[in-house]
């Protein structure tokens, strides 16, 4: 029992590493720019990315060095997609 309340603890903390290590404000994208796919991740993980910019001033929600519409496409996809989108709204009952 001991040894599963453990495990999940380190899953839970591996997981929160991985989604956390390509925030938006990385020195990454120094030279070259953002482009749709990294866009996409970004609005994944915003959340979390939201969570660690209140006790981080190094991270921001959003990757300013990027190439335009086609990272805004992704991250806007990639918030709709997280949140549920318009999906939502289909689940309901129907009158």
């Amino acid at each position: 029992m001991k040894t599963s309340k453990l495990n999940l603890w380190i899953m839970l903390a591996m997981s929160v590493l991985l989604v956390t290590s390509c925030t938006p404000g990385s020195e990454e994208f120094v030279e070259q720019s953002a482009g749709f796919f990294m866009g996409l991740w970004h609005g994944f993980i915003s959340f979390f990315t939201f969570i660690i910019s209140l006790f981080s001033d190094q991270v921001g929600i959003y990757e300013t060095n990027n190439n335009g519409a086609l990272y805004n496409l992704g991250f806007i996809l990639g918030i709709s997609i997280f949140y549920g989108g318009g999906t939502k709204g289909t689940c309901g009952r129907r009158r």
